[in-house]
């Protein structure tokens, strides 16, 4: 089986994560898309995040009648900071019959130098980049096994839906029902 891997603290997940999981199964090889929560990103500070296990439910919730997309927490049960590399080797070991595609924004591109092992992960796993607002990718520039992903811009973020929530503001455009109502169960 081919794999995408979609990597994410989704603090909370929100329907433009769903749809670029939906585009990525549309556009490319992959057959399954695991939406893998990360308990602690390195480059992310953990005090912004919201509780480890209120993040997984609320994916498992979002994804709920979502063809194609898996919930995952194997990252929960390897060491911290979560390192992609590290996350890669131990699906690569447990599951060498399949293959993973790592699906990343723009901006994670842009940054992927600063990634423990980048090099490592370009040599051996296909990378599919979406859209990012202010982060140009020139497709002519990508190295082999990098492509980007033909997918609208979704200009949503988790970091709004937790200000709006925050400010008493309406944000069900934004994150599916069932993640809102967890959210308000939270706080």
């Amino acid at each position: 089986m081919i794999i995408g891997i979609f990597g994410g603290s989704f603090n909370p997940i929100h329907k433009g994560h769903i749809a670029i999981a939906r585009r990525a199964l549309e556009q490319t090889a992959i057959e399954e898309v695991w939406f893998v929560v990360s308990p602690h990103n390195p480059l992310k500070k953990r005090g912004d995040l919201l509780d480890d296990e209120l993040r997984l439910r609320m994916v498992r919730e979002a994804l709920r009648g979502e063809k194609g997309m898996v919930c995952s927490d194997c990252e929960f049960h390897l060491p911290q900071p979560s390192y992609t590399w590290r996350t890669l080797q131990q699906l690569s070991l447990t599951r060498p019959q399949d293959t993973f595609i790592l699906l990343i924004g723009a901006d994670n591109w842009l940054d992927f130098a600063r990634w423990r092992n980048s090099r490592e992960i370009i040599a051996r796993h296909e990378i599919v980049i979406y859209p990012r607002r202010g982060c140009e990718i020139d497709a002519t520039t990508l190295p082999k096994g990098v492509t980007l992903l033909d997918v609208p811009l979704y200009d949503v973020s988790s970091t709004e839906i937790r200000r709006r929530l925050a400010a008493g503001q309406p944000a069900g455009t934004l994150a599916p029902e069932n993640v809102l109502a967890a959210l308000g169960a939270q706080g």
